[in-house]
């Protein structure tokens, strides 16, 4: 048998704090082959990316020390090097030269000043000793390689200038340029639409065969190791809990922790023949879980014939030159105590169909019916007394809380503004939200930075919650968590609509999540829906090619049902800039099933999108 490509033995690093040292991670040790993909897993601080940057010797920048252990790596000529103890100067060699790294968020990996050609380019001229031609005429095989359209043109773009998806495949360009032995992935499909995410997975599969280089892989999607991983290292609070190869991890796991990982994953089709949505039954907790979600029929909101567009400024007096068709004629309804999610990639217009309902962004036409009030016709002070009935919450709690004002004052401050309550009143509603979002009364007087995602994101609920909304709007709620601590949100999330009859307008591109929280499913795509109805006639009966497309891409926790690369090719989506005073058709839909509405016409080449299987 060949030796290992790397070996981390007894590995141990520590970060130096006020309160003395913290362990990143303790005695792991781990190896992989040539031609191996090993996924690394668990959650946010199990010790993941540490172990991954201590490989790379990048976590001496971020304060951490490496205090024991081993890291051998065999490099290109044969020999072999222990990673602990090289010099910088011999590390700067071997990083992006031997070994490659994709890290999670590719804005951040890459230099908005500088050009994706220079930075492609770079690399190779350092490592490669190429002439500038010669680096380029190789980046342009690289843009091939991961299929990026039009490489010639990409090159002289910057970094903004790209989507996500197209930003990642760069990323993974320049960490395969010079052909590394090992390459690192750090949740590099983490941020990205479900679509895209196929394509990656099936883009650094491809890759790997072709080189030969050994992959470490690390997520914490269960779904995306049984799609990717040859073995399965489970980690925990910085230490190494399981390992062995992927069927055995999913088929028999040993390990308290990796059950329980597993029990918290969604997966699509297991809401299959069940009419309503119910919570997730997690392992060790939940013990009082509610049933089968069904509301009422009654109609909270009514949307009709909404239309957002913006305007893009060009020329000398900076008129607008064409408008961006965000959300075109979209109609739909939602009812009491129900939740209606909205689907699809990003840019289809999931995001500002929501902001438009609340009125955060201001539509160009349409109605939008919270119970007998159009909320287009209200007047700015009206409407602030009608958002006492609508909330949001939004995707990075972080960025959506003041990091300078106590949790306690965040969630008491709707009630400040609408002057609801005062004094020990106002505290007492305060800490009973508190404890409906499960957190505990000394979690009061903290700050956000010291809690996790999960909890930031229970403050942002609690927060939403506090003047009793009728809706609140979710904006990819829990697309940034942990598997398990999204299971726990979602939990709550469907509790809380029991207790309180609350009606939710779900935005999310998770097919799995969607399917376990959803009485009716709308699918988006250029500013239209595409395809609407029940949740079970959407995901059992799918009519239309898109939302076809959409479902075939989703990886499914299951190694025995891995996707094949032919079946993951989508079509682009085309542009939705149009000339100013271009007016798009209605939207015309035939009904399937009762309820089930099919999109007629074939709005931007529908025919070719469900996949080359």
């Amino acid at each position: 048998m060949n030796s290992p490509v790397a070996q981390i033995r007894n590995l141990r690093v520590e970060f130096q704090t006020k309160d003395g040292p913290v362990l990143g991670v303790e005695e792991i040790s781990f190896e992989v082959q040539a031609g191996e993909t090993l996924c690394i897993v668990g959650e946010s601080g199990s010790g993941k990316s540490v172990s991954s940057l201590s490989l790379m010797r990048l976590v001496e920048f971020g304060g951490g020390e490496i205090t024991k252990g081993e890291m051998l790596f065999e490099r290109r000529d044969g020999a072999e090097t222990d990673l602990a103890a090289a010099s910088q100067s011999l590390m700067r060699d071997i990083r992006g030269n031997e070994i490659g790294m994709i890290f999670q968020e590719p804005m951040t990996a890459l230099n908005p000043v500088f050009t994706v050609g220079w930075q492609l380019t770079e690399g190779l001229r350092v490592h490669r000793n190429l002439s500038r031609s010669e680096a380029t005429k190789r980046a342009l095989e690289l843009m091939r390689h991961v299929r990026i359209p039009e490489p010639e043109r990409r090159l002289k773009q910057y970094p903004h200038e790209l989507s996500g998806g197209m930003r990642q495949r760069v990323v993974i360009a320049m960490a395969m340029a010079c052909e590394p032995r090992l390459l690192i992935a750090d949740e590099p499909t983490t941020a990205l639409d479900v679509t895209i995410q196929a394509q990656i997975l099936a883009l650094m599969d491809r890759l790997k065969r072709e080189t030969g280089s050994a992959v470490i892989f690390i997520t914490h999607d269960m779904a995306v190791v049984a799609q990717m991983a040859d073995r399965v290292v489970v980690m925990y609070r910085g230490r190494k809990v399981e390992e062995g190869p992927v069927e055995q991890i999913f088929d028999n796991p040993q390990h308290d922790y990796t059950k329980a990982l597993l029990a918290a994953v969604p997966k699509l089709g297991e809401m299959r023949g069940k009419a309503n949505p119910e919570p997730m039954k997690l392992l060790g907790a939940n013990k009082h879980v509610a049933g089968p979600i069904v509301g009422s029929e009654d109609v909270l909101l009514r949307v009709k014939g909404l239309t957002t567009r913006f305007g893009i400024k060009g020329g000398v007096l900076r008129r607008t030159m064409s408008q961006v068709h965000a959300v075109e004629d979209v109609s739909f309804t939602i009812n009491r105590g129900q939740t209606l999610s909205l689907v699809g990639e990003s840019g289809c217009g999931k995001s500002t169909c929501g902001r438009s309902i609340l009125r955060l962004v201001e539509p160009v036409a349409g109605e939008v019916w919270l119970e007998n009030t159009n909320l287009m016709e209200l007047s700015s002070s009206q409407l602030r007394k009608t958002r006492m009935n609508m909330q949001m919450v939004f995707q990075d709690p972080f960025a959506s809380l003041n990091p300078r004002m106590k949790l306690a004052d965040q969630v008491a401050e709707p009630l400040w503004n609408f002057s609801a309550l005062r004094g020990s009143d106002l505290t007492k509603r305060v800490a009973e939200l508190f404890e409906r979002v499960r957190l505990p009364r000394n979690y009061l007087n903290r700050y956000p930075h010291e809690l996790s995602g999960g909890q930031r994101q229970r403050i942002a609920i609690a927060r939403a919650l506090a003047l009793n909304p009728k809706l609140i709007v979710a904006d990819e709620a829990v697309s940034a968590l942990d598997v398990s601590v999204q299971a726990e949100v979602l939990n709550l999330m469907m509790e809380l609509q029991v207790e309180l009859g609350l009606s939710y307008l779900f935005i999310s591109h998770d097919m799995a999540v969607v399917e376990r929280v959803s009485h009716h499913v709308g699918v988006m795509y250029l500013g239209r829906i595409v395809e609407i109805g029940p949740r079970s006639a959407v995901f059992e009966n799918p009519q239309h090619p898109y939302t076809r497309s959409l479902l075939s891409a989703v990886p499914v926790a299951d190694p025995k049902k891995r996707k094949k690369e032919a079946e993951l090719n989508f079509k682009p989506i085309p542009s939705p800039v149009f000339p100013v005073g271009y007016e798009a058709e209605p939207s015309e839909y035939s009904e399937v099933t009762p309820g089930h509405l099919i999109l007629q016409g074939d709005w931007g080449g529908f025919e070719s999108m469900a996949g080359a299987a």
